[in-house]
């Protein structure tokens, strides 16, 4: 079994991963913002080797204290979930933009994902074949013109670039690297006219971290295993 330690695990995609992960007899450990009020990943922590930690991604010294917290901890597998939209759509077009909240999605959505990966080196240099995958999106791929949330859209490409450099350099270290796009989910940012449900897209999600390996490290994935365009 593994050691898992998921971002943004408090709803969403991130709470059905854990779920997912903890269901399978994984130890997962689930951070996120505010611990004392996810009750659904509370109680899921009651019945499963799931261990709640707070962690924002955009603060450095939270991101740190983290590290710390487990300095002397194995980790297989670093899923970066946590993600901000970049707010309303109508305020992050290609004529008015929200510039703080572009900011602050750069600060989540890709610098984040840096951050904590680069604080648990330590953890991840310890297992046998560890893994780093950022749950991206579509909107994130400069093959698709979909000209909607410029800002959202952006702060993904960007991690999109990092990570498929980082997978260059991180090989010879024996870390795999990988990218999956969720599917459109029904979540908060998703919709409740999404396509697939949050247990769906973490189902397929877990099946595509299984398959990365070092021969597969750097490829961007959709959630069902299919090859994703950049």
């Amino acid at each position: 079994m593994s050691t898992v330690l998921v971002t943004g695990a408090s709803r969403g995609i991130g709470l059905a991963l854990t779920t997912a992960y903890a269901e399978r007899g994984d130890t997962v450990l689930a951070c996120c913002r505010a611990p004392n009020d996810a009750a659904p990943l509370q109680a899921l922590a009651a019945r499963h080797p799931v261990t709640v930690l707070a962690l924002r991604v955009d603060d450095a010294e939270s991101v740190a204290a983290l590290a710390r917290q487990l300095a002397s901890a194995t980790l297989d597998i670093l899923i970066n979930n946590a993600g901000v939209s970049g707010g309303p759509l109508e305020s992050q077009t290609a004529t008015t933009m929200d510039f703080g909240a572009w900011a602050e999605a750069f600060a989540v959505n890709t610098m984040g994902p840096v951050r904590v990966m680069q604080a648990l080196l330590p953890q991840l240099h310890r297992a046998r074949s560890p893994k780093v995958v950022s749950i991206t999106s579509q909107l994130g791929a400069l093959s698709l013109d979909l000209t909607l949330a410029y800002g959202y859209s952006s702060t993904k490409a960007a991690l999109n670039k990092f990570m498929r450099l980082a997978a260059a350099d991180l090989k010879p270290q024996g870390i795999a690297v990988g990218l999956i796009h969720p599917g459109w989910v029904k979540t908060d940012m998703g919709g409740t006219g999404a396509e697939i449900t949050p247990a769906t897209s973490a189902a397929g999600i877990v099946n595509v971290v299984d398959e990365l390996t070092l021969d597969t490290t750097g490829r961007f994935w959709k959630w069902n295993g299919e090859p994703h365009d950049w």
